[in-house]
């Protein structure tokens, strides 16, 4: 199956940048757009960017202008930079995919287990 692994999370002062990666393993046939969502404590999970195949963006209003995703689909791999971070940019961050392993298989959507930004003084 799939498997999408995140990293780069970390504590940052208010300001600061981070740069997230999220790659794709395993039986891949197809990917679609990959995309970021951040969950904060009592709080649902909600939208950060997205980026199709052939590299059109969607950004939540809270972080345009500030976060760049891109991908590199040779490698599966999905980014996120973020600049001018802000405190309440502290979540838990999951890279999401909808994938189909095989020619065979139907869609399915994967998410990542997650990686921490805290941004603080």
């Amino acid at each position: 199956q799939v498997r999408l692994v995140e990293s780069g999370g970390g504590l940052v002062q208010p300001g600061g940048s981070l740069r997230l990666s999220c790659a794709a393993s395993g039986s891949i046939f197809s990917i679609g757009a990959m995309g970021w969502y951040r969950q904060a404590p009592g709080k649902e999970r909600e939208l950060v960017a997205t980026i199709t195949s052939v590299g059109s963006t969607n950004y939540a209003d809270s972080v345009k202008g500030r976060f760049t995703i891109s991908r590199d689909n040779a490698r599966n791999t999905v980014y996120l930079q973020m600049n001018s971070l802000k405190p309440e940019d502290t979540a838990v961050y999951y890279c999401n995919a909808p994938a189909q392993p095989t020619r065979w298989d139907p869609w399915y959507n994967y998410w990542g287990q997650g990686t921490q930004v805290t941004v603080s003084s």
